[in-house]
């Protein structure tokens, strides 16, 4: 371990490396979220009063208690028609706590994204809000990614046609996710082939074989109206 003073100048690096294992852990490989829940309860232990790091644990926690309702034999299952009688109630409450601590000291982007993330445990999940959230975490960021998910709570929020418009905008023609996204908006909005050409582009880029399914479902849907 370096010493105490050491620490705040390597901690945003480190922060990022758990981020990266948490993400990959994300699409069911629980040994890595585990770790990743591991690295920062001892990062937690080693500075306590840090917000940055204490929202990376929240965010993690509340992604992780989710786990066991996010894949039923081997399909994904998305937020909203996941049961969350699954969900570990435990975790999402020892998230909300870090939370707390964290939000009373900073606004850091893992501290949005923990606010976020447990917005998306509320029973009822307030998209305007998390919208806002996006919002001014895209304005610290930076990140067209961001701005993608951004338009994705703006369109639960109830305005498909504005999220469509943030979407356009955006420079990730090779992102798998924008082409997905892209093609909700426009079958939510009606544009039926122009859905069915999206659905096909994040196709041929996504390689994760439950994620393809998934698509394949939506076109086949989208083909039979």
């Amino acid at each position: 371990m370096p010493p105490d003073h050491a620490l705040p100048e390597r901690v945003g690096v480190v922060l990022k490396v758990i981020y990266l294992i948490i993400n990959e852990g994300y699409g069911g490989r629980d040994d890595l979220a585990d770790e990743a829940v591991r690295l920062g309860r001892m990062l937690v232990t080693l500075m306590p009063d840090e917000p940055e790091v204490l929202g990376l644990l929240a965010l993690m926690l509340c992604h992780h208690a989710r786990r066991a309702a996010r894949h039923i034999d081997g399909e994904i299952v998305l937020l909203d028609q996941q049961d969350r009688g699954r969900w570990d109630s435990e975790l999402i409450a020892e998230g909300r706590a870090l939370l707390e601590r964290a939000i009373a000291r900073a606004r850091g982007p893992y501290v949005l994204q923990a606010a976020i993330a447990v917005l998306h445990t509320e029973p009822e999940i307030d998209w305007a809000q998390v919208a806002a959230l996006y919002l001014e975490l895209a304005r610290l960021t930076g990140s067209p990614v961001v701005e993608l998910n951004r338009a994705v709570a703006v369109a639960q929020a109830g305005a498909p046609q504005a999220a469509l418009r943030i979407i356009e905008g955006l420079d990730l023609d090779n992102y798998p996710y924008l082409h997905s996204t892209r093609a909700e908006l426009l079958r939510r909005l009606h544009r039926t082939d122009e859905a069915l050409a999206a659905y096909q582009r994040a196709l041929e880029l996504l390689t994760a074989e439950p994620e393809r399914r998934l698509l394949r479902r939506r076109i086949t849907e989208l083909e039979q109206r």
